[in-house]
């Protein structure tokens, strides 16, 4: 084992276990004893090096080209001892790890430079993946966002209906409401709005797959009258709405957009007009993407504290009504994601490859790591043009969500599946 490797481990894996077995066949130790060890392979001095130059990224890189495995344990259990001493000690210097913080939190307008066409682009390198692939481990309704556990006990499929009964309470539906969905991924959330409370739904998206996918669903469970789904950068609507709703899409805004993001939605909400955004946020100041996920998961992506959104609200003249935060619902979320994905891990390697499967293994794994040990979570904010436009108390909320529940929306009318297609394209592996 090279010194240096053997240093950084030194220095930074001081509590739990944590094995590796280096290229050379010898097994070195670290850490206190305690816990379930977490035993690693690292096949060659190229991948010591790798996770030397940039840990954050090195490691998964390394993964992913096999060149370490997991003897015991797996990346969930990796990244959770990780977390659990990167507050003990760092990897580097103080005024090192200082100073590369302060030099990627400047560098992040720069990384997101959101344009429409690099908007296009980024959302494509995600949600343009096979269908096939996210039927392997999302719910029926191809929900991919934070569900809702209101009982610990709920599956999937039951949280991710919950999520939309907690979303439609916060809207204030109407029949003949028009409503927009920004980010409409495959459209169950429109298709459920629309069904639910008969409202007209147009749901925007800058993935060819999802819009596909949506299109077909709106027209076999024939509600193609109702909601319409379409190709189009927010940036580009001119229409008026009662409703808006964003789930999961502003997290691909970026820092350098929340001020036209806002002043757009304010433009297009009419005036007793309310919207709802339910996005991924840090609980801490605002930072900077992790290297990996910016390079292989979600370019041109950010989570952003709150203390960067609300401003952004406030400067166009729109007032937060009310903001919820979900702490662990996402956590959930994930694992049962992940446990779905590495029960059909075959099927992942026969759509794409080990490569690709070793990607998304890591990704899910360390992307629940961070919502159940780390600074992530979920928040909803409810948006309006005027104070007016919303009741004095929350009881509204409450009393539309046990409605929703009692009356089994959601689950008496189930929307059509996604429609498979006949003979799915083997795609190509991501690169970088």
């Amino acid at each position: 084992m090279h010194w240096l490797f053997k240093r950084l481990c030194a220095r930074v894996f001081r509590t739990g276990t944590l094995l590796v077995t280096d290229p050379s066949g010898e097994l070195h130790r670290f850490g206190d004893a305690s816990g379930d060890p977490i035993h690693i392979h690292v096949k060659s001095t190229a991948a010591e090096r790798a996770i030397l130059r940039d840990p954050d990224l090195g490691f998964p890189e390394m993964f992913m080209a096999e060149e370490v495995d997991f003897i015991e344990g797996d990346p969930l259990g990796f990244v959770k001892l990780a977390y659990a001493n990167l507050g003990r000690a760092g990897t580097r210097p103080p005024w090192v790890t200082g100073l590369m913080n302060g030099l990627r939190y400047a560098m992040r307008r720069f990384q997101q430079i959101n344009t429409a066409s690099r908007s296009r682009s980024n959302v494509q390198h995600h949600y343009d993946l096979s269908g096939e692939l996210y039927r392997l481990f999302l719910d029926e309704d191809m929900q991919y966002s934070c569900a809702y556990f209101p009982r610990p006990d709920m599956t999937l499929e039951e949280a991710q209906i919950a999520k939309k009964h907690h979303l439609a309470a916060k809207l204030l539906l109407q029949p003949e409401h028009n409503v927009l969905d920004i980010g409409c991924g495959w459209g169950g959330l429109g298709l459920y709005l629309a069904r639910s409370f008969d409202v007209n739904v147009l749901g925007i998206t800058l993935s060819d797959e999802q819009h596909a996918v949506a299109s077909e669903r709106a027209q076999s469970s024939g509600l193609d009258q109702q909601v319409h789904f379409e190709i189009r950068d927010y940036r580009k609507l001119q229409e008026r709405f009662d409703r808006i709703v964003s789930v999961g899409m502003f997290e691909h805004v970026g820092v350098n957009h929340y001020r036209t993001f806002f002043n757009q939605c304010a433009r297009l909400l009419k005036p007793d007009g309310v919207m709802v955004l339910h996005s991924i946020g840090r609980s801490e100041p605002p930072s900077s993407t992790a290297a990996f996920i910016r390079k292989y998961i979600f370019p041109g992506g950010y989570i952003p504290a709150l203390s960067e959104v609300l401003p952004a609200i406030e400067k166009a003249g729109l007032k937060v009504t009310d903001v919820e935060i979900l702490q662990l619902h996402y956590a959930e979320t994930l694992k049962a994601w992940r446990e779905r994905f590495m029960a059909n891990r075959d099927q992942a390697r026969k759509i794409y490859d080990e490569r690709f499967c070793r990607m998304w293994e890591f990704y899910l794994a360390a992307s629940e790591a961070a919502f159940r040990w780390s600074d992530l979570m979920v928040f909803q904010i409810q948006i309006a043009r005027s104070k007016d436009s919303i009741p004095m108390t929350r009881d509204y909320m409450v009393d539309t969500e046990r409605r929703l529940a009692a009356s089994g929306s959601s689950s008496a009318r189930r929307p059509a599946p996604p429609r498979k297609p006949s003979a799915p394209a083997r795609r190509k592996r991501q690169e970088s």
